[in-house]
Parts: structure tokens; sequence; C-alpha cells
């Protein structure tokens, strides 16, 4: 597959731009043919990041076609009613339960981004992380301060609490990570980054600048402290 085959083309930029100003069921099936081959490039370069991501990590999404959402929004329990997303996006599932964590691409005019790790892990896993935190934030800290780490995404990002979490002291060391109720990563990218045929590479190495966090996560959440499978 080529170069160009996986290149995002700007006419994908180009169609969500429209859809934004004109998010209507009537503009959009007149547009559907237009829809559907835009739809179709973002596939197959979903398909090229699926094979690079493959030859470094384990993916249970058989697809890049299975790893899009679906452009139709639910709008039966939202107060805005439009009826379909302004962006192209996608995840994939990392295979097998001792590997967690999940890899998630946004491409949209002016908010693109590539993310990933816990957006909603369940009580018994967060309380899992915030007590091996309480015990030793060190390996944590090591994988947050690390070059790779601070070049790519800067920081952690998620939703925090805004004291202490049940069971755990404000004056903790750690309380700045105790806090934080999901564990999320993300760079941004330009319209013009999107588009160049660099692109695809640079998602795939964001993937792989993950993994450490992945892998100390997966740890925590899969093994006990003498570091037996859960």
């Amino acid at each position: 597959m080529s170069t160009q085959q996986t290149q995002i083309p700007a006419s994908s930029l180009e169609f969500l731009k429209s859809l934004e100003q004109n998010n209507n069921r009537d503009w959009f099936n007149a547009h559907k043919e237009e829809f559907i081959a835009q739809q179709t490039a973002i596939e197959i370069f979903a398909d090229a990041l699926l094979t690079e991501l493959r030859k470094h990590d384990l993916i249970e999404t058989p697809s890049g076609k299975k790893s899009l959402h679906r452009i139709y929004r639910d709008t039966r329990f939202s107060k805005e009613k439009i009826p379909y997303r302004t962006n192209w996006s996608g995840s994939f599932a990392r295979a097998t339960k001792q590997l967690r964590g999940g890899y998630y691409f946004h491409i949209e005019p002016g908010n693109s981004f590539i993310g990933g790790g816990f957006w909603g892990p369940n009580p018994e896993d967060l309380k899992r992380v915030r007590d091996d935190i309480s015990f030793d934030a060190t390996p944590l800290r090591n994988i947050l301060n690390a070059q790779s780490f601070l070049d790519t995404f800067g920081t952690l990002h998620g939703e925090q609490v805004k004291t202490s979490p049940k069971g755990f002291d404000a004056n903790h060391e750690a309380i700045d990570l105790l806090r934080y109720k999901q564990f999320l990563l993300m760079k941004r990218f330009s319209d013009q980054e999107v588009l160049s045929p660099d692109f695809l590479q640079e998602v795939n190495q964001t993937f792989k600048n993950m993994r450490p966090f992945f892998d100390y996560m997966s740890a925590v959440l899969t093994t006990d402290m003498n570091g037996l499978d859960i």
C-alpha cells in the first residue's frame, strides 16, 4: 500500500467542514456518495495504522473499518439534536485480559488529536491503581517524567477529584496522582500535520510512546504484590 493511498486527503477535512455548516439529514442524504468516498479513505488509513500497530502490540480490533466510530450521533438522551458527528474517529482494543489500555484517533478540522489510556476505570481497578500509587509512586513518576513522555504528551490528562479520594490522606506526597479518576494521554496535531504523508508514522510513534504507561498499568491491574496473576 503506497503512502499516497494511506495519506488522509484534504477532501476528508473539507467534507467535515461542510457537514458542520449543514448538519441536517437532507444535506447529508444529498451528499451520501461523497460521505462514503471520504469514509473509505479514513478506513484505508485506519487499516494501515492497524498494520503498523500490530508490529509492536497485540490488538483485538479485527480491521480498520471495525475501529471506526459511526458518524451518526445518538440524540435520544442529548439536548444537542444535531444528527451527525463532525469528526472521523476510531479506537483499537488491546488483546487479552493482561494487556490494558486502549488507543484512539480523532480527526477534526482544528481539533485533531491522538489519545489513549483509561477513560472509565471501574471502582475496583481505580482502587487498585490508587493503592499502588499510594504504596510507591516512583515507578509511575519515572514514566511521566521520561523525556519521550514529556515530548509526546506533556502531562497526564483526565478528570480528578477536587480534594482527595475516599480513604486517602489529602496530605499524601502523591496526592496529585491519587486525585485522578481517569488516566488519559493525548497529543494534538494541526490540520497540516494530519494531511502530511508522515502522519501515519507520527500516529504510530505516538501509540508506541504510550507503551511504558500501558505496561505499568497492566502490571498493576493484572498481578498481585508478588507478581502473580490475579
